[in-house]
């Protein structure tokens, strides 16, 4: 690992989720620092877009982290062309929009089996190359770990598990030398965010209501930027924006008696709207990008900056 709190010269990094959104920004921002890339991700032509112009620090592999078996090749090969892991950073995630009452079976876990199950199978096919260079896993959950809004339980419970996750992680593979970060970004303008503002305005309105930080979003640059300083320091806890600190730190009191009754206010105020804007939608997805079918061809071990696609 590098040691200047700014420096990866030479660090070798992991990121799932790197099609897109955060986790291609925080690519670009650790190959400008000197890091070498391993890209996983669902969609081919977009990882080989972003490794391209990056050159011979970055090689990619497809996966979908539902998927142990080509998971875990995808990790040994990126692995295996970057000479080693010192960094792996769980960013896959998706979001499913609806109440508790309104969102089906499958949407649900489609959520927790991307962001909960898919970060256990991200840190558990890392753990060799992790433990072999006493390196360092970060998981991106959210403030949405330890703030909880209506309509967005789903979402809410894979964040909170996630970071429950990574903290039993940690305790697991200290004695390995093996350290583990957890990020905690606020809204940040990504894919995701803009979707939800464009399809249930009402959500928006809901956000803007919120205190700061709830109501702010964050530029994804700097989001990958507050991250990416995050690695190089191997930080334990990253929040995005700082402020975001304070939803922490203060849970127990915003789920609280105390609060509750203008919590109430609010919810009684908004979710019946949210609920009519998702009905109206028709649906509780996003339109982003869904897994490969299971015969979709994985990227055979090669080197080179990308893996060409048969």
């Amino acid at each position: 690992m590098a040691q200047s709190s700014h420096d990866l010269t030479g660090t070798r990094i992991i990121v799932t989720g790197a099609a897109r959104g955060l986790g291609e920004h925080i690519a670009r921002r650790a190959v400008a620092r000197g890091a070498r890339v391993g890209l996983i991700g669902l969609e081919p032509d977009a990882l080989e877009k972003l490794a391209h112009p990056l050159g011979p620090a970055t090689v990619w592999r497809e996966a979908d982290v539902r998927d142990g078996v080509a998971l875990r090749r995808a990790m040994d090969e990126c692995a295996s062309e970057l000479g080693g892991v010192d960094v792996v950073v769980a960013n896959a995630g998706v979001l499913a929009y609806g109440t508790i009452a309104q969102i089906d079976e499958t949407a649900f876990e489609r959520v927790i089996d991307i962001n909960l199950t898919g970060t256990f199978r991200t840190a558990k096919y890392a753990t060799p190359h992790l433990i072999a260079s006493r390196g360092h896993l970060l998981v991106v959950a959210s403030a949405l770990s330890f703030l909880a809004i209506g309509s967005m339980a789903s979402y809410n419970a894979s964040k909170a598990g996630a970071e429950m996750l990574a903290l039993a992680y940690r305790t697991e593979v200290a004695h390995h030398g093996v350290t583990v970060g957890i990020a905690h970004p606020s809204w940040v303008d990504t894919d995701i965010t803009r979707g939800i503002d464009s399809d249930i305005p009402s959500f928006a309105e809901l956000k803007r209501r919120l205190p700061y930080p709830g109501n702010a979003t964050t530029t994804v640059d700097a989001a990958a930027t507050s991250i990416v300083d995050g690695l190089a320091g191997r930080k334990s806890r990253i929040y995005v924006p700082r402020a975001t600190i304070l939803a922490a730190v203060g849970k127990s009191f915003l789920h609280s008696p105390v609060v509750w009754p203008l919590a109430r206010r609010l919810a009684i105020a908004t979710i019946p709207r949210i609920e009519a804007d998702i009905d109206r939608l028709g649906r509780v997805d996003q339109h982003l990008p869904t897994a490969p079918s299971p015969t979709s061809t994985q990227c055979p071990t090669s080197t080179g900056t990308s893996c060409p696609r048969p």
